[in-house]
């Protein structure tokens, strides 16, 4: 199993522009569909980006669409989010999570097909 650890968290301003990390080990992320997902208080896990295994192409919730941007250091086995312009509305533990390759194009936002999740980093907004 690879494991995954998140970093970058802490407590932020409104219009900041932090940087999440992930680091994986165990096994590569370069050959997996690999994304972010966030939970605030009192809701449910949401799907925030994500790239898939075939042809490395991102995906986006509308709500960060614009703002946020992910990517990976396939020389670092790395995955990151960029976050711009960060919102009151954006706090939230932040996970990443990957697959063992074999998650779907139509299962791409729903965490429930992801394999390997990290323990996630808490991102709080100030206004």
């Amino acid at each position: 199993q690879i494991q995954l650890v998140e970093s970058g968290g802490g407590l932020v301003q409104a219009g900041d522009s932090p940087r999440l990390s992930c680091a994986a080990s165990g096994g590569t992320i370069n050959s997996r569909t690999v994304a972010w997902f966030r939970q605030a208080p009192g809701k449910e896990r949401e799907f925030v980006a994500a790239i898939f295994r075939t042809y490395g192409r991102t995906y986006y919730a509308d709500s960060v669409k614009d703002r946020f941007t992910i990517s990976r250091d396939k020389a670092e086995n790395t995955l990151y989010l960029q976050m711009n312009s960060l919102q009151p509305e954006d706090t939230a533990v932040y996970y990443c999570a990957a697959d063992n390759s074999r998650l779907i194009f139509s299962s791409l936002r729903i965490g429930e097909y992801y394999d390997n999740w990290g323990r996630g980093t808490q991102v709080t907004v100030s206004p």
